[in-house]
């Protein structure tokens, strides 16, 4: 069985106690989200009497996620090994759709 290889992702331009021996490229991961009307329903009563829209916040980790392994793939078709300099963007694709973007720098580290 092969060894599953660990990827390290930071927000930070460089890793203590590695040393990066090679940039491999800007990576990316994208997911897009769209409401389901019935949790709408929900989140719309929330923003009346206030409170977390629960339903959207798990909407958004869930996208998260997928964008962030997304990335993570991407990473590794390269052959990195790390992904610095990570970051998130969002941005409204259309009405009742979100689109969350991870992105940040694949390299090779010792």
């Amino acid at each position: 069985m092969a060894k599953e290889m660990l990827m390290i992702v930071a927000t930070t331009d460089n890793l203590p106690g590695r040393e990066i021996t090679e940039v491999l490229g800007i990576v990316f991961g994208s997911c897009v989200q769209t409401k389901h009307i019935g949790k709408d329903v929900r989140a719309g009563l929330r923003s009346v009497i206030g409170g977390e829209a629960r339903s959207y916040t798990e909407l958004m980790e869930e996208a998260r996620r997928t964008a962030m392994q997304r990335m993570i793939d991407d990473a590794q078709k390269l052959g990195a090994d790390a992904i610095v300099g990570m970051c998130y963007a969002t941005a409204q694709t259309m009405v009742g759709a979100a689109e969350l973007i991870a992105f940040g720098t694949a390299v090779s580290t010792q």
